[in-house]
């Protein structure tokens, strides 16, 4: 639905029914100064990312291209299908015990930024998720500390943590 060139996403899937969302912001641009992902949604989850299912209930929100080559697990979590080959995910349970999970977004970091890249904008949340991406920069100066460069197969479980939040860690 269009509105004043605004266009709406309503969401009905397991996590979240009646969620409705706008799009203001042209997709893939306008971001925060600060945040300056080195991997699209796209990208990420054609390389294999949360063991591919996090998002197998809810492709209709998203444009079906993202999912062309996505590596998605048809039942159960399958962490050999992340790019690294290893599970590097905390449960669900964990995020929202450490208050990481905003009411909007009850699939985490990922969910908030495959919606931001899409063009929603929602101030004060996204300034948080722009700090808890910038937070994880830490573990790459731990990879760079501990592996020889152009080594990507050295911590892979820290490797494919930072691959979930956008950070190309093939190429460290």
């Amino acid at each position: 639905m269009h509105s004043l060139g605004v266009r709406w996403i309503e969401v009905n899937d397991r996590m979240q029914q009646g969620y409705r969302y706008a799009l203001t912001a042209p997709m893939g641009g306008k971001f925060h100064a600060e945040f300056r992902p080195g991997l699209t949604p796209p990208d990420l989850l054609t390389l294999g990312v949360f063991a591919g299912k996090y998002m197998t209930d809810c492709r209709h929100e998203f444009p079906e291209s993202w999912f062309e080559e996505a590596r998605l697990a048809p039942a159960a979590r399958d962490p050999l299908l992340n790019y690294f080959g290893v599970d590097a995910s905390q449960p669900l349970s964990v995020w929202r015990a450490r208050g990481w999970i905003h009411p909007d977004d009850p699939r985490g970091w990922f969910q908030w930024y495959c919606r931001y890249f899409l063009g929603r904008r929602m101030p004060g949340e996204d300034e948080r998720q722009v700090v808890r991406w910038k937070a994880m920069r830490r573990h790459i100066a731990q990879i760079r500390h501990h592996c020889e460069p152009c080594d990507p197969w050295c911590r892979r479980r820290q490797r494919q943590a930072l691959l979930h939040w956008a950070y190309d860690s093939r190429i460290l």
